[in-house]
């Protein structure tokens, strides 16, 4: 039995999930893309291929045994992607949220299943129909869970837009002692620079007191300034528009004290050394490209 507890980003990692690049299939087509810098990849020609994809996904799967840490990875299914594992669930707390996900990535819960059923049945839960969220999303910080979401009237257009107020009210009645935050985030079909796809892709936690931030990922000033005034100005290390496009933010705590990042964000990595964090870098360029990094590769499932 897998006796579940994660409650903030960064505490020491025990057993985590890790997505799989392995039979990820051809590039898709188009009209295919879920997201704009994947459609701007499969244009341009350069979308990511599958052996450059295994390499980097197995280059993470190193960092975590040097560390001890549990991964289990998805049953493969063919021609198939299963890299963003976050997508499909999270846990809060001792609890397993199965995510309402975009209904052709049903499949990539079913590969997980073995994993669930590990879990004590009563601590895993799916929510009904009309809630849509996922785990990119949903980020907690001890006291705090703060989820992001997409608050304009024209939410059904985008299906850039992954988790509705619906999912908020959802999570603030499943965990009634948390103080529940939602951020109303920036979205775009068309220019991947100015789509925050997910919470994670314009803010992260890391250590104990700091942050990784873009602020013009967030719609509204206010939910900028939550966070300025929660962490502190000091602790926060805001990033650019072309940092955010290439996911900045979307880095990944192993400890309090140790960040996975990838190799070529310097100016990030330089900052976490000088503020005293052990910066294990790899390269994930390429699964980049599909809008998604090192915490969108991860579903943690005990930290300490």
């Amino acid at each position: 039995m897998l006796h579940l507890n994660v409650k903030n980003e960064t505490s020491r990692l025990r057993a985590v999930v890790l997505g799989s690049a392995v039979h990820n299939g051809p590039t898709p087509k188009i009209e295919e893309a879920y997201d704009p810098k994947s459609l701007e990849h499969i244009k341009a020609g350069t979308y990511p291929v599958e052996k450059d994809m295994v390499l980097e996904t197995e280059a993470f799967n190193a960092v975590f045994q040097k560390y001890d840490v549990t991964v289990f990875r998805p049953e493969m299914i063919e021609n198939y992607n299963q890299i963003f594992a976050r997508d499909i669930g999270f846990v809060i707390d001792d609890t397993f949220v199965k995510a309402n996900i975009l209904p052709d990535r049903e499949k990539e819960l079913d590969a997980i299943q073995y994993i669930i059923d590990q879990i004590d049945p009563l601590k895993v839960v799916r929510p009904p129909e009309e809630v849509h969220i996922e785990g990119g999303d949903v980020m907690l910080w001890n006291d705090y869970i703060f989820i992001g979401t997409y608050k304009g009237s024209d939410y059904k257009d985008y299906i850039t837009a992954r988790t509705n107020m619906e999912g908020v009210e959802y999570i603030r009645n499943l965990f009634p002692d948390k103080i529940v935050k939602e951020f109303d985030l920036v979205k775009s079909k068309i220019e991947a620079r100015d789509n925050a796809l997910h919470l994670d892709c314009c803010f992260q936690p890391v250590g104990t007191n700091k942050g990784v931030i873009y602020k013009s990922g967030f719609r509204e000033e206010a939910d900028y300034m939550f966070l300025v005034n929660l962490f502190g100005a000091e602790n926060l290390f805001h990033i650019t528009r072309d940092e955010m496009y290439h996911m900045n933010s979307n880095v990944f705590s192993i400890a309090p004290d140790v960040v996975v990042s990838e190799r070529n964000f310097t100016r990030l990595n330089n900052w976490l050394r000088a503020a005293g964090f052990t910066v294990e870098e790899i390269p994930y360029a390429e699964i980049a490209k599909q809008e998604g990094l090192l915490r969108c590769s991860t579903l943690p499932l005990i930290r300490d």
